[in-house]
């Protein structure tokens, strides 16, 4: 993602929250607030814990994405990305008649760097489908802050710009329905 780091609350507010969503089109950022830590600042029913989106969500052929993920460093390691998640996924996956949108087909997108978000999409049930080798650039202001996928970038990039290999994974209706369902919903009630 081309955002943070992040300095403070309202610095990730004004980056995610704010100016992402009038960046990015075809998407639904929704923020992530941990009700069982006391009211922030930023909502009046619990802690500010990150952010998460649908993204690419296509009514044609009843598929999204789950990305833009960033979960705050004081939320790492807790209920909050496993719980915003399986919630996503409730959503997405589930029928009508349970709420849900009855789609057929969730992505997700992790550089093959992050080894963390790759975990947390195999650990909920997510497939491995592939690797998307080059599949971005991070030019030199913005590589700073990200890792690339270590190998030589061609002849002509700009110094400092980084290559991103990323992984994709995915988790459709009838892994959802064959059990996946019900892995994520013990997932989510775990309360370790």
């Amino acid at each position: 993602m081309p955002l943070g780091p992040f300095a403070t609350p309202s610095d990730f507010v004004s980056q995610c929250l704010t100016a992402w969503p009038q960046q990015v089109r075809d998407c639904l950022i929704l923020a992530i607030i941990d009700k069982t830590r006391p009211p922030s600042p930023e909502d009046a029913e619990g802690a500010l814990a990150g952010m998460v989106a649908f993204l690419r969500t296509s009514a044609t052929h009843l598929s999204t994405e789950i990305g833009g993920i960033v979960i705050l460093p004081a939320f790492h390691r807790t209920h909050v990305t496993t719980n915003a998640v399986g919630l996503m996924l409730r959503c997405a996956l589930g029928g009508a008649q349970d709420g849900g949108l009855g789609l057929r087909r969730v992505v997700w997108q992790a550089s093959t760097m992050n080894a963390a978000s790759i975990r947390v999409a195999e650990r909920l049930g997510f497939r491995r489908e592939g690797v998307l080798r080059w599949h971005y650039v991070f030019r030199n202001g913005l590589a700073r802050h990200k890792v690339g996928n270590g190998r030589p970038l061609p002849p002509g990039s700009e110094e400092g710009d980084l290559g991103r290999d990323t992984v994709v994974l995915s988790l459709c209706w009838d892994d959802w329905e064959g059990g996946v369902r019900e892995h994520v919903e013990r997932a989510m009630a775990r309360t370790e």
